[in-house]
């Protein structure tokens, strides 16, 4: 399969003609949505050297974002033509919580009038743990043995060939800043595999990443859309800045460093969004790529203020969905040499078929629908935020079978999805059954790049442990 270079030959050479054409077609509705321009509050970053971390005050929302109206260029609450609910009556609100230890990303059913901004702090660890892409060891999307050329992609020979498990560098929570205790993922959550944890904000919030590398290299906290100064920006640059405002840029093995992220309306959902948008985090040193082959990548959702609740979550949503659709080309990946030399220690790093056997397919982290099944009831407001990275072969369509979603007011069973695309539809499953999500690019789908989503009717049971494939404690794809 593929003798002739495949994918890494003439097909990436037609992909990268089509990505370019329909870029530049882009290019004036990109320039018209990148002119606003806002002063950068000061951030007190705190870090830690030989792995003793040292937490300095980090100030208040600044008073420029403060008096900022919170639903400026956001969905209006009132909005006739607005199929969601409005937002409960006085009567019925939450009681804003003070600020936690640690930011939860469970739904909550409360629905605050008038919501108060407040920080939000999370504990996130860098980890390397070998990662299994087909943790099943058959095609699932079809429910058969794997045949010859999808093996090209999962078969491990012990010689020249790395199989479907990669040791790989992944974003994961704890509950505090000892980092002794990892906070437990949700059986629903189970879905999303690789991706770190989802980071919630709401327009006026600030947010508090305590990063600690537990790798064995540097790696950081580069995050898109939220406001952030220099000692906050988490990537590599020659940026003029010294001192302070570089450690950032690459936190150490064993180092912890605070990332301090404001959320103002320009990182809220605009006049086209519905209540809440995604943005991306991924670590972000040197130049990144192998950094986000490697498998840090993550997910931020910023929530309008007028549809919040308590938790950060939009109140006229039920469920809110993470999807990363992305090429993992681990040949480019910064723990490669340690999967070659380990994992298949004949193999020559320049042939094109071992190569192309690197290059995994991917949602979240899963090929041929070996992840967790997503399973949603009939009638449910379900949000789906769709998020990649990667290179020119990362044109990616997501298609649902058996139901549709809305994307900024269309009608739509297919998105398309560009390197870097951050996108979120909306779904009210009308449509029971088992339904295949997949790309519809026509090699990503002979590479794997499928999953399984499930519709059932309302009262339906919760998913058990054969349909989430998962445990509540740990990661039962990585080790």
């Amino acid at each position: 399969m593929w003798s002739d270079g495949g994918r890494r030959g003439e097909h990436r050479m037609t992909v990268r003609f089509l990505a370019l054409a329909f870029t530049a077609g882009l290019q004036a509705l990109v320039f018209a949505a990148c002119t606003e321009q806002v002063d950068h509050p000061a951030a007190t970053p705190s870090t830690t050297q030989g792995g003793h971390h040292h937490n300095e005050a980090v100030e208040d929302l600044p008073a420029h974002v403060q008096a900022l109206d919170l639903n400026d260029g956001g969905p209006a609450a009132d909005d006739p033509d607005d199929p969601s609910p409005t937002p409960a009556a006085e009567g019925d609100k939450g009681t804003p919580a003070s600020v936690p230890p640690s930011a939860s990303d469970t739904q909550s059913a409360s629905t605050p009038t008038a919501y108060q901004p407040r920080t939000r702090t999370y504990y996130i660890a860098a980890e390397e743990v070998d990662w299994d892409y087909a943790p099943e060891g058959r095609n699932v999307m079809m429910d058969r043995p794997f045949t010859p050329e999808e093996l090209v992609f999962v078969e491990d020979n012990g010689v020249d060939r790395v199989g479907s498990t990669y040791r790989k560098a992944i974003y994961r929570e704890y509950t505090d800043a000892s980092f002794s205790e990892r906070k437990a993922r949700s059986p629903l959550d189970a879905y999303q595999g690789l991706l770190g944890p989802i980071i919630r904000g709401v327009v006026g919030d600030t947010i508090q990443v305590v990063f600690h590398n537990a790798g064995t290299r540097h790696y950081s906290v580069h995050a898109h859309g939220v406001l952030y100064d220099k000692a906050s920006e988490g990537a590599e640059t020659n940026d003029g800045t010294s001192g302070k405002d570089k450690l950032d840029d690459m936190v150490e093995p064993g180092d912890t460093y605070t990332y301090t992220w404001h959320v103002p309306p320009r990182a809220g959902p605009g006049p086209a969004d519905g209540s809440s948008v995604a943005w991306l985090y991924h670590s972000h040193t040197e130049d990144g790529i192998a950094d986000e082959y490697a498998g840090l990548i993550g997910a931020i959702i910023v929530t309008d203020a007028a549809h919040a609740t308590d938790s950060g979550t939009p109140s006229d949503v039920d469920r809110e969905l993470v999807d990363l659709f992305m090429v993992d080309d681990e040949n480019g990946s910064a723990l490669a040499e340690e999967n070659f030399s380990s994992r298949a220690p004949e193999a020559d790093p320049e042939d094109e078929d071992f190569e192309e056997s690197n290059l995994m397919h991917s949602i979240n982290g899963y090929v041929y629908a070996n992840g967790p099944r997503v399973r949603m009831t009939l009638g449910e407001r379900v949000r789906w935020h769709l998020i990649t990275l990667g290179t020119e072969v990362d044109l990616h369509t997501p298609h649902w079978h058996g139901n549709t979603v809305l994307h900024e007011g269309h009608r739509t069973d297919v998105i398309e999805l560009l390197p870097a695309s951050m996108k979120t539809v909306d779904m009210v499953p009308d449509n029971p059954g088992i339904w295949m999500f997949h790309c519809h690019v026509n090699d990503h789908i002979t590479a794997g790049m499928g999953t399984l989503y499930e519709v059932v009717p309302a009262g339906g049971s919760a998913p058990d442990a054969h349909d989430c494939n998962c445990e509540s404690e740990s990661e039962p794809h990585a080790h």
